[in-house]
């Protein structure tokens, strides 16, 4: 049976409760710039950073979903800051991911409209579990006999190759689906403002964890992680400031729990 823990408090101060190097993976978005007001809560970015630092295994992975806020005319840059500081702290930045979300939410009339945020992927040393998904259709699966390919001179050179697998591994722009009931089908859940898609914690977990594991979410708002980290079969510990959100998160992980029983 998995564990899943809830805690409401600060996360800067309830990390340095948690013991070092418990933690297999962190999957969180912070409340980035002022694009959204938590109820008059602050977001305190070194300290929580320090304190994932502090709690991850060695090969633990951090997901960190996040985006910028224009002010005055240009982007604040807050997820650049955000990524070289987990650096600084010793992180390894593994892979910076697109998430797409497909649509406009406020269209700025003097650039091109912004539909993603960066999932900057963190590991502490090399990743420990790695299962990269191959769900990319391969519309060279069925090419057999010799491909040509450019040489490092610009010449061409023939090469036998054998049959591709029918789908390969997925690109690191994520194209998810978002909004009213693409979300999460929990529709007391949308009294948060600023939820990720179930799809993209599901698949972080998958690629990064494995059964048993225990996965963190040290801001975990509407509780997104947590039902998917139950559902998988990892452990899960949500860490969430405002007890509003706390509320929801727990109605979704009591009805996760229901439903799997």
């Amino acid at each position: 049976m998995t564990r899943v823990e809830l805690i409401c408090g600060d996360a800067g101060i309830e990390l340095v409760k948690l013991p070092a190097e418990s933690i297999d993976c962190c999957i969180t978005s912070p409340p980035y710039d002022n694009l959204r007001i938590y109820d008059g809560f602050k977001f305190d970015f070194e300290v929580i950073a320090q304190g994932i630092w502090r709690v991850m295994k060695q090969g633990g992975v951090v997901v960190w979903v996040v985006g910028d806020q224009t002010v005055n005319g240009g982007e604040t840059g807050t997820s650049f800051k955000q990524a070289l500081y987990f650096k600084d702290l010793g992180f390894n930045l593994h892979d910076t991911m697109i998430y797409d979300k497909g649509k406009v939410i406020f269209p700025n009339p003097n650039r091109y409209h912004q539909c993603f945020e960066y999932m900057f992927v963190f590991s502490k040393g090399c990743p420990k579990t790695i299962n990269l998904l191959s769900d990319r259709k391969n519309k060279w699966a069925k090419s057999w006999g010799k491909r040509s390919f450019r040489q490092p001179d610009g010449s061409l050179k023939k090469k036998e190759i054998s049959k591709m697998k029918d789908f390969g591994v997925r690109f690191n722009i994520w194209k998810i689906d978002n909004g009213y009931m693409h979300t999460t089908l929990d529709k007391f859940a949308f009294e948060h403002p600023a939820m990720f898609p179930e799809a993209l914690a599901r698949d972080h977990i998958l690629s990064w964890t494995k059964k048993g594991d225990t996965v963190l979410d040290p801001m975990c708002g509407s509780g997104t992680t947590g039902k998917m980290a139950k559902e998988l079969e990892r452990n899960f510990l949500g860490i969430e400031i405002s007890e509003k959100y706390c509320a929801i998160a727990k109605k979704r992980l009591h009805n996760e729990m229901g439903r799997l029983l």
